[in-house]
C-alpha cells in the first residue's frame, strides 16, 4: 500500500492535521497495522517537499505547532494517476514458506510437521478473520474476504506440497 498516496486520497475531502490523517488511516486501512505518528509527519514531509501538499495553517498547541495540510493540484492529479493504474498481480514465486519447506528437506527437517503447523496457523487466522467478517460492517467484510481467500489458496497449496513431498525431497536430494 502507498501510504503517500493513502493520505492524499484523505486530504482530497479537505484539510486536515497529522493526526487527523493518522486516524482517519486507522480507521479505514490500518486495523491491523496502524500508522504510526512518525511514519504520517515523514510522509507529509515528502508530499510537502514533492509539492502534492501544502500547509494550509498552523494552530499553537500544547506541545510543537499543529500544520493542517491540504492537498494541491498536483496532489490531486498524482492520486487520480495512481488510483488508475493497476496492481501488478503478485505471483509469489519466492516465498518464505516454500523455503522453509525446502530447507527442511535440505536439512533432513521433517517438512510435513512444518506443513502441518503452517496448515494450522492458517486455519486459526482464517476462524479469526470469518469471526471478525461475522461483525465487521462491509469494508471489513470486503478486507476480511481478501484474507480469507489469499488463506483459501495457501491451503490449496499446503495440500498439493504435502501430497508430492516425496517427490520434492528426491527432486531437491538430487
Amino acid at each position: 500500500m502507498s501510504i503517500g498516496h493513502t493520505l492524499l486520497g484523505l486530504l482530497e475531502s479537505g484539510p486536515r492535521h497529522g493526526y487527523d490523517l493518522k486516524r482517519a488511516f486507522d480507521e479505514r486501512f490500518g486495523h491491523d497495522r496502524p500508522l504510526a505518528y512518525g511514519q504520517v509527519y515523514s510522509t507529509m514531509a515528502r508530499l510537502l517537499k514533492n509539492g502534492l501538499v501544502e500547509v494550509d495553517g498552523i494552530e499553537p498547541g500544547g506541545g510543537p505547532e499543529r500544520k493542517r495540510y491540504a492537498i494541491t493540484e498536483a496532489g490531486i492529479t498524482d492520486v487520480e494517476t495512481w488510483l488508475t493504474q493497476p496492481e501488478k498481480p503478485e505471483p509469489y514465486l519466492q516465498t518464505t514458506l516454500y523455503t522453509k519447506v525446502v530447507l527442511a528437506l535440505l536439512t533432513g527437517r521433517p517438512a510435513a510437521d512444518l506443513l502441518d503447523t503452517q496448515r494450522a496457523e492458517h486455519l486459526r487466522l482464517m476462524r479469526e478473520l470469518t469471526r471478525r467478517k461475522s461483525a465487521g460492517d462491509l469494508a471489513d467484510q470486503l478486507i476480511c474476504d481478501h484474507a480469507l481467500f489469499h488463506l483459501e489458496a495457501d491451503l490449496r497449496w499446503l495440500e498439493l506440497t504435502a501430497a508430492r513431498l516425496d517427490q520434492l525431497a528426491a527432486e531437491v536430494a538430487a
